[in-house]
């Protein structure tokens, strides 16, 4: 017999001597086991899809950058809400693009814009499921920047207009929530304040409170047509090296009126994250993005590693953090991973070392 036994928490050391130790690994011998004492669980109701919705019949473009993504005309929706309602995924992130744009993000807030007719065309096919619409000028701008230039740069107080009247025509349109995205400084107010003007009181507000100003956005500017003809988004959109900056832009926002707050992008600022749930009541949401995405996508694509997995552990780690729910692109992939009735990646690597 081994001077270890494993039934006792005592081992005798070459001295003579006897020390106790702790047997982590009795939790973690079986399957069932560990799936005992999980701490952290995902489910389909977790997380929130991102859908792209164009103009035309019958489209379903498949987004280069994101495998997987597409796309979609408003005509296909009703087939996309059946597939998400079959999954249990219970919530959808709308982005519009548009046919036409111009300097002033007109089609927005169009009544006849493509997020409303989106909207109507969901709510109508499936009521049930929850409609957030991202507010934003990005992706119909002829410029590609978040609201109204004044020179080269965007000017703060006159994008507030734009976004107010976006709002208001997406929570007319049917919209359950809005989801201002712009980073502009008194936004909050501004959206909360036309809201309750028009008579749309009950619509809650989710803010892209900490949104930084990441590399990690590269394929949705694909994805969206929202590339800014010059420059960046730096000037509104947060420097990734602060943190409690963060802290104060959420805060802002929750005093503005925001019911629910979005850190953006997740994995690289799991800090922000978790210092948001130890800090606030409120709703906090994750935003999973494009770029981590795709990099999941293509490493799974060239055999380096296994994307379920992959997916399932980055996923798992964003709620960790303390994200209440999660927007991510693998929301259809990982519900069915979780429910366990879709083939695992034919590219698998050994898992531990």
């Amino acid at each position: 017999m081994s001077q270890f036994d494993d039934h006792r928490t005592t081992a005798i050391s070459p001295a003579g001597e006897s020390t106790r130790f702790r047997r982590h690994r009795r939790l973690r011998r079986t399957g069932a086991i560990r799936q005992l004492v999980r701490e952290t669980r995902l489910a389909a109701e977790d997380f929130i899809l991102p859908l792209f919705v164009t103009h035309g019949v019958g489209v379903r473009r498949e987004i280069g950058s994101m495998p997987g993504q597409f796309q979609l005309s408003v005509d296909r929706l009703p087939g996309e809400m059946d597939e998400l309602a079959e999954l249990g995924i219970g919530a959808v992130l709308l982005f519009g693009i548009p046919a036409e744009k111009d300097a002033f993000a007109s089609g927005a807030y169009a009544p006849d814009g493509v997020v409303q007719e989106a909207v109507r065309a969901i709510k109508r096919h499936a009521p049930e499921m929850l409609v957030i619409t991202d507010v934003c000028g990005c992706e119909y701008t002829d410029h590609g920047h978040c609201g109204i230039l004044r020179g080269a740069e965007v000017d703060n107080d006159l994008t507030l207009d734009l976004l107010a009247q976006t709002a208001v025509s997406h929570a007319a349109a049917g919209a359950d929530i809005v989801a201002p995205s712009d980073m502009m400084d008194g936004r909050v107010l501004t959206i909360r304040t036309a809201l309750d003007a028009a008579g749309h009181d009950q619509v809650p507000i989710m803010a892209y409170a900490a949104k930084f100003a990441s590399a990690f956005y590269g394929p949705f500017r694909e994805a969206a047509a929202s590339m800014p003809a010059f420059g960046d988004r730096g000037s509104h959109q947060m420097d990734p090296a602060n943190g409690r900056e963060a802290l104060s832009e959420i805060a802002t926002d929750l005093d503005e009126g925001a019911d629910i707050v979005i850190v953006k992008p997740a994995l690289a600022y799991l800090d922000v994250i978790r210092q948001a749930r130890d800090r606030f009541d409120a709703p906090l949401i994750a935003y999973n993005v494009s770029g981590e995405y795709a990099m999941v996508k293509a490493a799974a694509q060239l055999g380096w590693i296994d994307e379920r997995r992959v997916a399932l552990e980055t996923l798992t780690a964003i709620k960790r953090a303390g994200a209440g729910r999660i927007i991510t692109y693998h929301a259809k992939d990982a519900a069915r991973w979780l429910r366990g009735d879709a083939t695992v990646s034919a590219n698998r690597v050994p898992v531990g070392f």
